[in-house]
């Protein structure tokens, strides 16, 4: 299973919690790249429910921040 933010990005407003076979219709429904429908096929065949991505991809650290809370402090320096 290989996982990028990117692909992940396709699966952030699933309808959690899922379970694969919900995550796989889900994606299908949406239009995700082959690689994330293949992601999830490698996951068990099961009923379990998956509660989040983090319990796909545990290494998941969420959507990307482009600005931290001091560089918005700076910028809005910067303007007053």
């Amino acid at each position: 299973m290989f996982w990028t933010p990117e692909l992940a990005r396709y699966l952030e407003d699933a309808p959690w919690p899922a379970t694969k076979e919900e995550l796989l219709d889900y994606a299908n429904r949406t239009g995700a790249p082959q690689q994330v429908l293949d992601n999830l096929m490698e996951l068990e065949d099961s009923d379990v429910l998956y509660e989040g991505i983090e319990d796909i991809w545990p290494e998941y650290e969420g959507p990307a921040d482009f600005f931290n809370e001091d560089d918005e402090e700076e910028n809005s320096d910067m303007f007053a």
